[in-house]
């Protein structure tokens, strides 16, 4: 078990017992096809925020082939990294209905279209809707069912597989910065986005790749959950007991509903076995209604889950660790890319080019980010070390490296600064980990997708919030000063929010002995 769940004031207990009956192991979790699933996921991060890292190489060729401002171009980017995270919460909902597998293959198809239709742009507002909008979409489609697949088939390693298969980020913003540099050198801008489009159709074979864990493990792991929740009720805090019976309160009226389909289901069979001496039209007929039936039944149930974990009674925004979890997403994220887009003005500034040439501080944390991933998420692992400490230390020495990178003027002082940046923001390989410790398996697409969506807000307008600030003060020190603080609010809340549901079930104890 994790440290850091009892460290937040969640336990879910062991996962390896239902009542005083053991529960066989599957042999997928944390090996066997649970790696395939680490490789899909890496594939996912290297085309899809790797492309997205590289997008700099297009930029400056939109530049010179629409001639309009720098900000209006840059909002093509910006529009398609920000709507990538937004929509998780809504492709929550594609996975509730339809899996992760399929709504990768759907996802992967819209991307590729976005790259294929970008390529035929006569202007900036067209990259709007095709690049920014579509391939957006198809990403964040492609890039939430990746990460929850990840924290499906791992219990012991969840860490060290999110910090694996994300370290394609890393491998992907040297490998798509080289490729769009050499097609568009040999093919031109537009031929390199068409042929881009082509290599992103591979996220639907990523997507093929995520088989879905078999219904009777999953059905296990919720009775494991549910049946250790009651047992612990008189333990827990109150938004704990809401946020944790959301996936048991709901099973009474679920398998009712089930066992009312199904007899609907069963009804059109025998009607549609009686009738194929009749007439094979209605047959044909009945088959279509058992289809629309099962179709009806699936995208009910899936809504029915979706809208619970956001708007029912038992709402994921009970949690008040979790709604502390969301406000801390709003502001950190942009102060990880905030750097990349304005470290190479402010080398610039400080006439550091001709090193920065050599070695560009940006490569330095992108190749550091790929070694932090996986030696946080190995330490995140042992069994005494709790992934939560380590989540708050990686955070804390985040925040100091932006609030001290605008006082560092040499490029030796520059480099290490970006390294530590670089090494401590591999925390983001464990954010699928403290999410799932604060919601569980059952709410964990959903959970992520609104974290994400929180992301994703913040790099849409912190980037551009940091230009504005450089237009009034003529310096980046600000930004970088108003964003390290915006920042360390958001960990305050962390902090403070774990101390209050820690407190909160020692009360209860002591309120029923004076009654």
């Amino acid at each position: 078990m994790y440290a850091s769940r009892e460290d937040i004031g969640y336990d879910f207990g062991d996962d390896s017992r239902v009542g005083s009956k053991p529960i066989k192991p599957n042999p997928n979790i944390d090996g066997g096809w649970a790696w395939m699933i680490v490789f899909s996921s890496f594939l996912v991060h290297i085309l899809i925020m790797g492309s997205q890292m590289a997008l700099g190489i297009l930029n400056m060729e939109w530049l010179e082939e629409f001639n309009q401002s720098r900000g209006l171009t840059a909002w093509v980017s910006s529009l398609s990294m920000g709507i990538t995270l937004i929509v998780g919460p809504f492709i929550g909902l594609f996975i509730s209905m339809c899996g992760c597998r399929m709504t990768a293959i759907i996802g992967g198809i819209l991307n590729a279209l976005g790259w294929i239709l970008s390529a035929y742009a006569s202007n900036v507002h067209y990259l709007f809707l095709t690049f920014g909008v579509t391939a957006g979409i198809g990403s964040g489609m492609v890039y939430l069912p990746a990460v929850v697949m990840v924290g499906q088939y791992f219990q012991k390693r969840r860490a060290l597989a999110q910090g694996l298969s994300t370290t394609g980020t890393g491998f992907g913003a040297f490998l798509m910065t080289a490729l769009l540099k050499y097609l568009c050198t040999e093919f031109g801008w537009r031929n390199a986005m068409f042929i881009q489009g082509a290599i992103s159709l591979n996220l639907c074979v990523c997507g093929a790749l995520m088989r879905p864990l078999s219904p009777r493990y999953l059905s296990e792991r919720c009775v494991v959950r549910s049946n250790t929740e009651d047992n612990q009720a008189g333990a827990l805090s109150h938004s704990t007991e809401t946020i944790k019976s959301n996936g048991v309160l709901g099973d009474e009226p679920e398998k009712k509903e089930e066992a009312t389909n199904e007899e609907v289901l069963e009804s059109v069979q025998h009607i549609e076995i009686g009738g194929n001496s009749k007439d094979r039209r209605s047959m044909y007929g009945l088959r279509i209604l058992k289809t629309v039936s099962q179709l009806t039944v699936t995208v009910k149930k899936g809504f029915a889950l979706w809208y619970s974990s956001y708007f029912g009674a038992a709402s994921l925004f009970t949690n008040r660790v979790f709604v502390a979890f969301i406000i801390w997403a709003l502001f950190a994220y942009s102060s990880f890319v905030i750097p990349f887009i304005h470290l190479p003005e402010i080398v610039k500034q400080y006439n550091l080019s001709s090193q920065d040439n050599v070695f560009p501080l940006t490569s330095i944390i992108a190749i550091v980010h790929i070694f932090g991933k996986v030696i946080l998420g190995i330490i995140s692992d042992l069994p005494c070390i709790s992934t939560w400490n380590v989540f708050l230390m990686a955070n804390f020495t985040l925040v100091t490296c932006i609030l001290t990178l605008p006082l560092m003027q040499t490029y030796i002082g520059l480099a290490v600064v970006c390294a530590l940046i670089g090494f401590s923001s591999g925390y983001f390989s464990l954010m699928p980990v403290v999410t799932e410790d604060l919601v569980g398996t059952k709410h964990l697409a959903n959970a992520y997708g609104i974290i994400i969506c929180a992301n994703g807000i913040s790099a849409l307008f912190g980037p551009p919030f940091a230009g504005w600030i450089y237009d009034i003060t003529q310096k980046y020190d600000f930004s970088f000063y108003i964003a390290g603080l915006l920042y360390m609010v958001g960990i305050i809340f962390l902090l403070i929010q774990p101390c209050i549901q820690k407190k909160q079930p020692r009360e209860k104890p002591t309120e029923e002995a004076q009654v």
